[in-house]
């Protein structure tokens, strides 16, 4: 009964999380030129979108299992 609690509240923030930032942002470093001695890098940003509709059925989901736990209790 505890862990329908438990996992809906967990699920509640992240989708809370989720509509907040609507994405993950990265950077990485490549090799742009490498002659000899001199090597040149450029960091490189890349996005992973989260779309609204995850963060949502998350919240969705945590407030089902929260509703389930009480009805269980």
């Amino acid at each position: 009964m505890k862990t329908y609690m438990l996992t809906g509240i967990i699920l509640i923030v992240i989708g809370i999380v989720a509509f907040a930032y609507q994405g993950i942002t990265y950077t990485t470093r490549e090799k742009v030129v490498d002659i000899g001695p001199l090597q040149m890098t450029a960091e490189k940003t890349h996005t992973l979108p989260l779309p609204p509709i995850v963060g949502g059925i998350a919240l969705v989901g945590g407030i089902a299992l929260l509703v389930m736990g009480n009805k269980k209790a």
